[in-house]
């Protein structure tokens, strides 16, 4: 049986700016959630990676708020209901 690979939806605002990252990472949600807090925390640059493999990189003085959500299989075609 394969392992299940934990996706989430990021969402961060940059401060000053109208300007949102959009991002899905592969990993679960409490784990972004932990490295946001890091990041704030210790004053220093927020690093993720996302589902393609780029590195997302923010500096904390700039990230103005962030939404976490659980990712979701996007279905493509016809489905039955």
């Amino acid at each position: 049986m394969a392992k299940e690979i934990k996706k989430c939806d990021l969402r961060i605002g940059i401060a000053d700016t109208g300007v949102d990252l959009v991002y899905e990472i592969e990993d679960s949600p409490e784990n972004v959630v932990a490295a946001v807090k890091a990041a704030l925390d210790a004053s220093k640059t927020l690093s993720l990676k996302d589902v393609k493999g780029r590195e997302i990189l923010v500096p904390y003085n700039k990230i103005a708020f962030v939404e976490v959500g659980s990712g979701s299989d996007r279905k493509v075609g016809f489905t039955t209901l």
